[in-house]
């Protein structure tokens, strides 16, 4: 099983802004102050047409849905929380912690994904688990190793460690299970999501290893992504905070690997750091400032990887 794909769905916003109800504990997010929500919705969208640009050029195959505006759904940027696709033709629905994030679950991005030529075999729905207040947002909650059949979660409100152990049972993971934190007025909270302080590529994996505060956890972490042969780069804190943890890698036209990321996590990169992931495969850097500090998520949490095969 192939750990990148060559084809992401992205949805592009129509009602872009900072959603009050995911900020609740998403500590990444922040007001942008003086700006009319319909400037911040126009910024987003330039961001969001000049990331896809970048990728199709690089032979990248982007599956664009416009947001619908039947709903206030101003976190729709952000498919990967609902929804993921899996190479045997699965395609799996998760719960959210936002009411208003709920609403962005729609047919037709399947229907789309089918007109493109994908199969759909089967569906699993675990969004009945809204109604026990128990959430985990798909490849935001978790990222999943799926060439070695590992999923890594860091538990906080929106992953849920039943939940989360259900959904390897049922995909045929082997669950590594933790706790990731960070500074937030002299406290350490729970970081929302595990793809902001983690991203596993094939040969390699981007981790900030500070933010696992019980050192068995973080040994165990190590312990998995040593064995299976990954290079492992360490972040900080800091540079989590710019989202350098957020990153995706997929594969272009002639199987050129890619590393995604936002402008803001390539700049707080050192030179060591770029030069130990230029080893394995190029980077593609775009600027996504407004997204960042209003959506509180970046590169990867914008592109929901398509592994259905092809009808």
């Amino acid at each position: 099983m192939n750990q990148t794909t060559n084809t992401i769905l992205m949805i592009r916003p129509i009602n872009f802004r900072m959603n009050e109800q995911t900020a609740i504990n998403n500590y990444y997010q922040h007001e942008i102050d003086n700006l009319l929500p319909s400037i911040i919705n126009a910024k987003a969208q330039n961001e969001f047409d000049v990331f896809v640009d970048k990728l199709r050029s690089s032979g990248i195959n982007v599956i664009v849905v416009s947001d619908s505006d039947k709903f206030d759904t101003p976190d729709s940027i952000f498919p990967n929380n609902w929804i993921s696709f899996h190479k045997d033709g699965t395609v799996a629905l998760y719960p959210m912690f936002a009411e208003n994030r709920r609403l962005e679950r729609r047919e037709d991005v399947l229907e789309q994904l089918e007109k493109e030529g994908f199969l759909i075999e089967n569906i699993v729905d675990y969004t009945s688990a809204e109604f026990d207040d128990v959430f985990l947002e798909g490849t935001g909650s978790m990222i999943l190793d799926r060439e070695n059949n590992k999923a890594y979660c860091a538990l906080s409100p929106r992953a849920d460690e039943e939940l989360f152990i259900e959904f390897c049972e049922d995909f045929e993971y082997t669950p590594i299970v933790f706790t990731a934190n960070q500074t937030v007025g002299g406290e350490r909270e729970a970081i929302y999501h595990t793809n902001v302080m983690m991203c596993v590529a094939e040969t390699f994996a981007i981790v900030c290893l500070s933010s696992i505060d019980d050192k068995k956890e973080r040994k165990n972490v190590l312990k998995h992504l040593k064995e299976d042969g990954k290079k492992v780069i360490d972040i900080t804190e800091e540079q989590a905070s710019n989202f350098a943890g957020n990153m995706l890698q997929v594969h272009g036209k002639d199987n050129e690997r890619f590393l995604i990321m936002s402008q803001a996590a390539f700049d707080s990169l050192t030179h060591s750091q770029k030069a130990q992931i230029n080893n394995h495969c190029k980077i593609i850097s775009s600027s996504l400032e407004t997204i960042e500090a209003c959506g509180g998520g970046s590169a990867r949490c914008m592109m929901a990887e398509v592994f259905l095969p092809k009808k």
